[in-house]
């Protein structure tokens, strides 16, 4: 049960946070696309709160879901009153994008704390609101830009347990307060079915809530919607998803484990067995159940560019759709970005004017990911030596950014279920220059917790710190979850990471400084 938040109208940001989004208690929620009815039967309900989205300096997106076709309606003030407050008439909620809708707010000044409020509308019934909040992009030049990534959520058959309170690393990662949060993909594991209880090496039992679509692989457009539903059942994720704007990629499990485009599976589970289709379907549940919108991407799917303020570029680029299929990995050059989006990165990042430019990326580049016993997953093919298959791509765009003269670039990543921090120098490598970069690692979120990789040679990184577990899928009763946290000093315009535990406690920390090498 959602405890109340207090009394007291000047609530801090961590309060906020904290207690996340009022009135989510007043609908029981079910099942996926199937929640059960307010009382009040004729009135709408806002089945799975609200989330927030890819921020600006002017605004953000705000997401939410109704359970029969209503007008969405979202109150926006500076204060907590809402004495100021306009008021914006969203989209309709229809059965044509499962309920769902976003509106992106904008012409609010930089650096503020906005409230906000949400409810559908239908004839001369309306929902009962749904708060939260966020603050805007930019703003003052002597406060800190915090942010936290992490990615791979209630996977490897952990979901939501009602005996931890459902999935608490996301109170965790509300304490910490921040601006927004680097979602890297894995947002929901549609190809690992739930059981309702798993009973672990030592006895105890780990229990989970399962819904119709959870209880199956998915195939069907329905079944994919309810992957996405299912997270938001959890009261933290949907506490901090109405407080903290994400921006978000996506990976491979939101479709099926290690997919590529034009492969079919071998997996008895599936009657649909073309990745195509099955893609397709999740890339419509995708963009219906998450705080993005499709048109602000470069090619209308996922790969992006937001500016947070004068500090801070984020570069969130895609993996997946645009791969050539997975192999050894030594071909002469193979892709994983695609042309496109090769060429889109290496002339957006050096023309960035901002301090930092972090590339959200959702798998590491020097961390090799099997795919089977011969092909890899991810860039590195475990071989030194020169550049070969998706390494040749990747060195291309590193030498491409150096000679074009990107400096202060760092890399965020998950993909592999650990922390860990490398460090990349041209000085080990075996391909072209590069300027020398951090890559940080960090995750999962309430999912089996794995590691370490095999560290490739091929771009010279290095194991500066790491945290894994002691097996293969232990459960989050094994502690060994994990999100990163980036701060950036506006007036020193260092940039600190930290990358903590499911507590929220540092386990290891580093303080970089623009120019620095």
């Amino acid at each position: 049960m959602a405890v109340p938040p207090p009394s007291d109208s000047r609530l801090s940001r961590r309060s906020l946070l904290r207690y996340g989004a009022a009135g989510l208690g007043t609908a029981a929620l079910a099942g996926g696309g199937a929640p059960a009815l307010a009382r009040g039967r004729n009135r709408p309900v806002l089945t799975h709160g609200i989330q927030l989205g890819d921020p600006r300096t002017d605004g953000a997106v705000v997401w939410t879901r109704a359970d029969r076709s209503a007008r969405m309606v979202v109150e926006v003030s500076g204060r907590p009153d809402f004495r100021d407050s306009r008021t914006i008439r969203g989209p309709e909620l229809t059965p044509k994008t499962d309920g769902t809708g976003r509106v992106r707010i904008t012409g609010l000044d930089p650096g503020r704390q906005v409230y906000l409020r949400v409810h559908a509308e239908s004839g001369k019934s309306s929902s009962e609101v749904v708060e939260g909040g966020f603050r805007t992009a930019g703003g003052a030049d002597d406060g800190t830009i915090r942010f936290l990534f992490s990615a791979d959520t209630a996977g490897q058959g952990w979901g939501i347990n009602p005996d931890l309170g459902g999935m608490p690393i996301f109170n965790a990662m509300a304490d910490r307060e921040p601006d927004f949060f680097l979602n890297s993909g894995d947002v929901c594991y549609s190809d690992v079915p739930l059981e309702e209880s798993v009973t672990l090496p030592d006895g105890r039992v780990w229990k989970n809530v399962v819904t119709e679509e959870k209880a199956d692989v998915a195939q069907s457009l329905a079944q994919f919607r309810g992957q996405f539903a299912y997270n938001l059942l959890d009261d933290a994720l949907r506490g901090f998803a109405a407080r903290v704007p994400q921006i978000v990629q996506w990976d491979d499990h939101e479709v099926v484990n290690n997919w590529y485009p034009g492969r079919i599976l071998d997996d008895d589970r599936y009657t649909e067995t073309d990745i195509d289709v099955l893609a397709e379907r999740a890339h419509r549940a995708f963009h219906e159940w998450q705080p993005i919108v499709p048109a602000e991407a470069v090619d209308g799917k996922i790969y992006r560019k937001l500016s947070y303020g004068p500090d801070l570029d984020i570069f969130v680029i895609d993996m997946r759709p645009y791969r050539d299929p997975n192999s050894p990995g030594n071909a002469p050059y193979e892709r994983i970005l695609g042309d496109s989006q090769v060429n889109w990165l290496i002339e957006q990042v050096p023309a960035s004017a901002a301090t930092w430019k972090v590339i959200a990326s959702d798998m590491p580049l020097g961390l090799v990911v099997p795919d089977g016993d011969e092909d890899v997953e991810a860039v590195a093919n475990g071989s030194p030596g020169e550049p070969l298959g998706r390494e040749a791509e990747i060195d291309r765009v590193l030498h491409d950014l150096h000679r074009r003269g990107a400096r202060d670039v760092v890399w965020v990543t998950a993909d592999v279920h650990y922390t860990a921090a490398h460090r990349y120098s041209p000085d080990r490598a075996s391909g072209r220059e590069f300027t020398p970069f951090w890559e940080f690692v960090s995750g999962p979120l309430h999912a089996g917790a794995f590691g370490p990789n095999e560290l490739d040679p091929t771009f010279g990184p290095e194991v500066v710190f790491q945290n894994t577990p002691p097996e293969a899928n232990t459960s989050p009763l094994g502690g060994f979850q994990h999100f990163g946290e980036v701060e950036i000093d506006r007036r020193s315009k260092e940039l600190t990471v930290h990358l903590r535990d499911h507590n929220g406690d540092s386990l290891w920390s580093t303080t970089l400084t623009p120019g620095g090498a």
